[in-house]
């Protein structure tokens, strides 16, 4: 298991699902990456910033909302670590946009070290086991060889197949429960024990919260983080802040 450490101030967001035509969330994002430079340590963005990524030669063009978004990332790695990971929705993004945004590419999981303790931190999506037929298209689309097929076709049909991806994906989730799109506790125990931790930091359900339970006689806690939608009523997004107090939940409405 990955160990990374990261002293100080930790901000980690994820779930902003960057698009075109989310102008609200993508200055709110801008926003909070530039209050992270001024007032944390490190930044951590663990799976879905942009709603599809569908190369890294999309930066050879990048268009006016992606070029805010890059610079800003870079704005403030130039003054605090930054690393960005793979969501469900991003999975495609590459070493040349972690380049580009002065950041670094995190692993699926990893403990992370901070002065609030260690934490298992993950995207989520991995531990939602219940949810099969989302199990088994992650696995065609985080094989090597099929992401390998995918980003050797022309950047317009890859378009293609990411739009189909996202309707594939809403359409499955209208004939399913929360419950069944949640985490699996077992699973979640099991990659607990695995990293040799008590807690959790995960995002990809969109169910923000603090969790406590036992294993065992050993208190557990899963905090998830918040999904962004600022052109929604009501506006929503947040973050976790992790420093010497321990963790703490923000929605970016009441800062």
């Amino acid at each position: 298991m990955p160990h990374i450490t990261v002293p100080g101030t930790v901000w980690i967001a994820a779930d902003m699902h960057l698009r075109p035509d989310t102008s609200a969330t993508n200055e709110a994002f801008l926003a909070f990456v530039a209050a992270a430079a001024e007032q944390a340590d490190a930044l951590i963005l663990p799976g879905d910033i942009f709603d599809a990524w569908i190369g890294d030669d999309v930066l050879d063009q990048p268009p006016p909302w992606l070029a805010a978004v890059l610079g800003a990332v870079a704005d403030a790695s130039r003054r605090i670590p930054v690393w960005i990971g793979h969501g469900n929705r991003d999975f495609l993004m590459g070493e040349r946009l972690a380049r580009a945004m002065g950041a670094r590419l995190l692993p699926g999981q990893a403990v992370i070290e901070t002065d609030a303790g260690r934490f298992l931190l993950s995207h989520g999506d991995e531990l939602c086991t219940d949810d099969v037929p989302y199990q088994q298209m992650r696995a065609v689309v985080r094989n090597p060889a099929w992401q390998a097929d995918v980003l050797a076709k022309p950047l317009p049909e890859r378009m293609q197949i990411a739009a189909r991806l996202r309707e594939q994906s809403e359409h499955g989730k209208a004939g399913k429960t929360m419950e069944i799109m949640d985490v699996n506790q077992q699973a979640v125990e099991t990659a607990l024990c695995q990293a040799g931790v008590t807690r959790l930091i995960h995002g990809h359900t969109h169910r923000p919260g603090h969790h406590r339970f036992l294993l065992g006689d050993t208190l557990m806690e899963r905090w998830v983080l918040p999904d962004w939608d600022l052109e929604s009523t009501p506006a929503r997004g947040g973050w976790i802040a992790l420093d010497r107090d321990g963790p703490a939940l923000h929605d970016i409405e009441l800062e």
